[in-house]
């Protein structure tokens, strides 16, 4: 990370005033050599002034010296070279005192009228000394050539200190923007970088959820009956054994059909993970990449196992069939339809075979010879599902299925990922009911 803005002028560590002791050492040098020209241009103005000549020294060097703070007080500079133009020293002090005064952040007013003040006084100066001369006759020059000298001078030792000192400000205030701007710019991007690292964890946390979801869904009803049957089993081994033998066959079809879920699910993750880290020229895969190397893995699987279901999800089709396994597995169920069949999409039909075949394992569970009765209702905007228990009898089951508490949870997020109504509870009459409204579209 680079060091940029408060951090940059921080680190830099230059002593009181001065942000790098370079400029310290700078300062000081150009002090010097201002306090010696003062010092020594303090003599002939001793001499005219009539004053002792340790004087004249003396207020050059203290005059010189002001340069010193230059960067603090560029405004008190700038009026103690204008002060001492008349005495004719300070000519290193106005012209870096000047350059001072318009690099800083002052406003440009003020600089306009000391840069002026300072001008003039040069003017002035020039212009009587120049008219002083010729009087003793030093010089013998033209009349117009005076008021000339005189300007070209005055402007000569103003204007390009100002005009340097107005473009190093601009471009040391333009260079403290670009640092600030790119602090912010760095700020943004690593929030950007901690929300986006949020959203992935997020993401990873809710393929997590639906992966779980997925696996309790495909897993628990089949091994539930398998469970019941394998109980059935052991009671009627040895008093009906060709009961046996059918709830053995029933136990092993299940296990296939389970086996078979498992396969396609861990086919389609496989087929996606291998597509995200299988790219070599560097980056990732598109996800419609992924997608058809999952389509193609359960395609795979549908066309090596095509006698043991297909590889697609399930559908609303299927119902009988799973009702018919509960009455199989000894549960008294009551399906009823209203309304005609029709084709939904297929995230639509899977939820609502889901939540079916999850309340009927739920009744296998909890309410063992219970009676159910499941309502399905196709109306025209959606589809209504009720899967309804009456107090479990006593007689039935006797496997002892575990519960891990996921099964509504999981029905109720399913439900409402598609829009849907999800209501689940017990019942007056103390059986338990599971209710859900899909919307059609």
């Amino acid at each position: 990370m680079t060091t940029t803005g408060e951090d940059h002028v921080t680190a830099r560590g230059g002593p009181w005033w001065w942000e790098r002791r370079r400029s310290a050492v700078l300062d000081v040098g150009l002090a010097a050599v201002s306090a010696l020209e003062c010092g020594v241009e303090g003599v002939p103005f001793a001499w005219e002034a009539g004053i002792p000549v340790a004087v004249g020294v003396v207020f050059g060097l203290a005059a010189g010296a002001v340069l010193l703070v230059r960067r603090r007080w560029p405004i008190a500079v700038v009026l103690v070279a204008i002060a001492v133009t008349p005495a004719a020293m300070g000519f290193l002090l106005g012209i870096v005192g000047l350059y001072s005064l318009a690099a800083s952040d002052l406003p440009r007013r003020i600089i306009g009228s000391l840069a002026g003040m300072q001008s003039v006084g040069v003017l002035i100066v020039m212009f009587v000394r120049m008219r002083q001369d010729i009087a003793r006759g030093d010089v013998e020059v033209g009349d117009w050539l005076v008021p000339f000298a005189s300007v070209t001078m005055a402007l000569g030792v103003t204007a390009p200190p100002v005009l340097l000192g107005l473009y190093v400000g601009a471009r040391r205030r333009l260079m403290e923007s670009l640092r600030e701007r790119a602090d912010s710019l760095e700020r943004e991007l690593q929030l950007l970088a901690e929300r986006a690292e949020e959203r992935a964890e997020w993401a990873r946390g809710e393929e997590r959820t639906r992966i779980a979801r997925e696996m309790h869904d495909v897993v628990a009803h089949r091994v539930s009956l398998m469970v019941v049957h394998a109980a059935a089993l052991q009671a009627v081994a040895r008093k009906d054994p060709e009961k046996a033998v059918r709830n053995a066959a029933l136990v092993g079809d299940m296990g296939r059909q389970a086996l078979t879920e498992l396969r396609e699910m861990l086919g389609v993750l496989r087929a996606g993970g291998d597509g995200v880290r299988a790219r070599p020229g560097g980056g990732s895969v598109p996800l419609a990449a992924v997608g058809a190397a999952a389509a193609a893995a359960a395609s795979r699987v549908a066309a090596e196992e095509p006698a043991e279901g297909p590889a697609e999800g399930p559908s609303l089709a299927e119902i009988d069939e799973l009702v018919g396994q509960s009455a199989a597995a000894g549960m008294v169920v009551d399906l009823s339809v209203e309304g005609e069949y029709r084709s939904y999409a297929p995230e639509v039909e899977a939820t609502a075979y889901r939540v079916v075949q999850e309340a009927l394992t739920n009744v296998h569970k909890h309410a063992a010879g219970a009676k159910t009765y499941v309502r399905l209702a196709h109306r025209v905007s959606e589809i209504a599902m009720q899967v309804e228990n009456e107090p479990p009898s006593g007689v039935g089951s006797s496997a002892g299925l575990p519960s891990g508490g996921n099964g509504l949870v999981g029905m109720r997020e399913r439900v409402s990922a598609l829009g849907g109504v999800f209501v689940s509870g017990p019942t007056d009459a103390g059986g338990f009911r599971v209710s859900a409204v899909i919307p059609a579209s």
